[in-house]
């Protein structure tokens, strides 16, 4: 049980994305973002681990370990903010959350070595519960002149379901987030550099970097990594569904703004999915 609150605590971090980037995004080049937010997520984590291990020994994990912490940390980060750059936020955003349906089909096909039709169908009404809450209130249309933005949106999905379950199968003796998340300060650093000059940020925008830094990605890297390594990933995936309505009810209750019915909606099937989930996986593993 504790593995699903650990990735829910995870999935309210990444729901309070929006609320934090307005201010980050309008002022920062990408490359300006991925440096001060990482930057920043480094810092936070290993100061985590000071008071969790009273050291600040960094752990590095082997060649391959590494490579899988700088594609699915580092390399998603920066696509995603490129889909971002280069589509529509309503579809873009859509696209990119099929990362929750991925990890479904990923972890199914390696728990039963097959794809389970029933698990699949959920993971679709979970999407589709999803859809209806991203776009809700919005003209949601697919302009043939972004097509490179949606389909690194498409990437985006594939990076971070891949990772999450490569990441589930390990079985590492220290926790190797930090470690990947100074790959992608020092990574980031680099694109920083190569991209300058720049001149220094606003007040607002560093704050809005640090935030970003320490809340969606370093505590929720923290988070993820606990929920992953020790739950059922199938599960988790369906959970994930709820990232965006907890956005949207989030932007909601901060900016005081109604809830449409089409998100209560699409929140509904996304919890009605993940519970079905749940049931499906426990009576597919007594089979």
């Amino acid at each position: 049980m504790k593995h699903y609150l650990y990735a829910m605590g995870a999935i309210f971090c990444w729901a309070s994305l929006p609320v934090a980037t307005g201010t980050g995004l309008d002022a920062l080049s990408i490359e300006e973002l991925l440096f001060y937010s990482f930057s920043s997520a480094a810092i936070f984590l290993s100061g985590l681990d000071l008071l969790q291990k009273k050291t600040v020994r960094l752990a590095l994990p082997g060649l391959q370990v590494s490579l899988l912490g700088i594609w699915g940390i580092f390399l998603y980060h920066y696509v995603y903010y490129q889909a971002m750059a280069r589509a529509p936020l309503a579809e873009a955003a859509i696209l990119a959350t099929t990362w929750s349906f991925w990890i479904v089909v990923f972890s199914s096909l390696v728990t039963f070595r097959r794809l389970q039709p029933a698990l699949i169908l959920v993971a679709l009404v979970g999407l589709f519960g999803a859809g209806l809450v991203i776009a809700a209130g919005k003209e949601v249309n697919f302009d043939s002149g972004s097509m490179l933005g949606y389909a690194l949106a498409l990437l985006c999905g594939l990076i971070w379901s891949s990772f999450s379950v490569g990441l589930s199968q390990l079985r590492l003796r220290e926790e190797p987030m930090t470690a990947f998340t100074f790959y992608a300060a020092l990574l980031s650093a680099v694109l920083f550099w190569l991209s300058g000059p720049h001149s220094l940020p606003s007040a607002g925008a560093l704050l809005s970097a640090v935030y970003l830094g320490c809340v969606p990605l370093g505590l929720s890297f923290f988070l993820w990594n606990r929920a992953v390594t020790g739950g059922n990933m199938a599960v988790i995936g369906l959970l994930s569904y709820c990232t965006p309505p907890l956005a949207v009810l989030l932007v909601a209750l901060l900016r005081q703004q109604p809830v449409a019915p089409q998100v209560l909606l699409g929140m509904g099937m996304i919890i009605a999915a993940a519970v079905t989930g749940k049931l499906v996986m426990s009576k597919t593993r007594k089979i």
